[in-house]
């Protein structure tokens, strides 16, 4: 069975907390996701049978660790089940890179966000990072691929961190919602 973190059922100070109910029948990846999340981020502001939900956690604008993770292949196989947002407004032109760069990594233009759904909060930052990189120009979307591939097998195998992974590399954004143009009235 799939475990990107150390193995643990529950942590000890939470005790007989109602969460512990909530996670008992959460797939592994999953439930040590959010056990972890937990750890960093206190108990969530919301909780329901398949989703607990953190707002301006850290860097975060919210983060979700879903229940049911989602499988995905790149760079190698993993479960996607921790969703993590920010505002960041990219160019319309350049929504088809980011879904070439990334099928995980998402925007939504009308709340100005930028989102990241992997199974570790650093390949989340890994992801954000690389988005910035092509919105700035940086990089271009093989670039891209290529510098995630190599940075995060280091970060997986070998516990190699890298700036990419230790957090977001550029400053906040605001104002950065587009509600789009008004046709009628």
């Amino acid at each position: 069975m799939y475990s990107g973190y150390p193995s643990h059922t529950r942590p000890q100070h939470y005790g007989d907390h109602p969460l512990n109910q909530l996670l008992a029948n959460w797939p592994q990846p999953s439930k040590e996701g959010a056990y972890l999340m937990i750890q960093k981020y206190g108990v969530p502001n919301e909780a329901t049978a398949s989703r607990l939900i953190w707002y301006n956690n850290g860097p975060w604008k919210r983060s979700i660790v879903y229940r049911d993770p989602v499988p995905h292949n790149f760079p190698t196989p993993h479960p996607d089940f921790l969703e993590q947002t920010i505002d960041y407004k990219v160019p319309v032109n350049l929504y088809d890179e980011v879904a070439a760069f990334d099928g995980s990594v998402y925007t939504d233009r009308t709340r100005g966000e930028a989102s990241a759904k992997c199974h570790k909060e650093a390949m989340n930052f890994l992801s954000l990072n690389l988005l910035h990189d092509l919105v700035t120009g940086k990089r271009d979307v093989e670039g891209a691929k290529s510098f995630y591939a190599k940075t995060a097998e280091q970060f997986s195998k070998y516990n190699i961190s890298s700036p990419y992974t230790d957090g977001l590399l550029f400053p906040k954004q605001f104002n950065t919602a587009d509600p789009g143009i008004i046709y009628f009235r």
